[in-house]
């Protein structure tokens, strides 16, 4: 007779309320970008705390070069290929390019990414005008993901792919920015390409979780793309802020638990990773 193997205990779904407490209590989030089943599933054993379904997948799976050809239905598809896979991770979903111009178009791209793909949050970058749209989700009970410092939708006004937030007015804007998108009704933030300095103030200014990449270490969480953190060619240049895992894990499951680890324990991001 085969004994029967005993199965690992599984975790709790994780809930948007949770992101808070783990602010509040000081516990690190783990998230990553993810677009199927089965690295989904893999990411979920390695015990991280959140997939996000990028835009990015334009770049990365699509072989495109930005985000900003990525539909509605793209995101939708990806999510509920992940979302098969998961047991516990919360899922977040992007917003693509224009989805969110109308707080009315966003509800009905908000609507899909939900009710088909299955997400537990969507994420849309910007502050200003989408003020207004975060605050028409959150009342509609949609919960939102901000996104501030270098968005990748606007790299065509930015002129590049470079680090927001250095000078004295931007630094102030985005601080005020971080302010208003939790005051709208956002429920984490991330800050992407943003001065470490900077990152920790609006960390320590709001009571929404945020979550960094290229932010420095003093966020919340932090997030990396998958095919970044597992050092694969995406075609694209890779940014300063990227730890490839998966060269001294030996295993792309040992890749996942080795950046949780990293994470939880504040050994990853460091200032290398980081900008001033």
């Amino acid at each position: 007779m085969y004994a029967d193997q005993p199965k690992p205990a599984r975790r709790p779904q994780l809930t948007v309320p949770k992101l808070r407490e783990m602010k509040t209590a000081g516990e690190k989030i783990v998230a990553i970008t993810a677009y199927d089943a089965s690295f989904a599933r893999a990411v979920d054993a390695a015990g991280l705390d959140v997939i996000l379904v990028g835009d990015s997948l334009g770049m990365v799976m699509q072989g495109k070069a930005s985000t900003l050809p990525v539909t509605v239905d793209d995101i939708v598809y990806h999510t509920a290929c992940v979302a098969r896979g998961l047991r516990s991770a919360l899922l977040i979903a992007d917003m693509p390019f224009q989805s969110f111009a109308t707080p009315e178009r966003a509800l009905d791209a908000a609507t899909l990414l939900i009710a088909e793909g299955g997400a537990s949050m969507v994420k849309l970058e910007g502050a200003g005008h989408v003020l207004e749209t975060i605050t028409f989700l959150s009342e509609r009970d949609i919960p939102v993901c901000a996104h501030l410092g270098l968005t990748p939708q606007s790299v065509m006004k930015l002129g590049g792919y470079r680090v927001q937030g250095r000078e004295g007015d931007a630094a102030k804007k985005m601080i005020a920015d971080a302010k208003a998108v939790e005051a709208a009704g956002a429920d984490c933030l991330v800050l992407e390409c943003v001065p470490m300095g900077l990152a920790e103030e609006i960390t320590r200014s709001i009571k929404i979780p945020t979550i960094g990449i290229g932010a420095g270490p003093h966020c919340d969480g932090q997030i990396l793309v998958l095919h970044d953190m597992l050092g694969m060619n995406s075609g694209h240049r890779r940014p300063r802020f990227v730890k490839d895992f998966m060269a001294d894990a030996g295993s792309i499951q040992g890749a996942f638990e080795a950046y949780g680890k990293a994470v939880r324990e504040s050994t990853f991001p460091t200032a290398e990773h980081s900008y001033e």
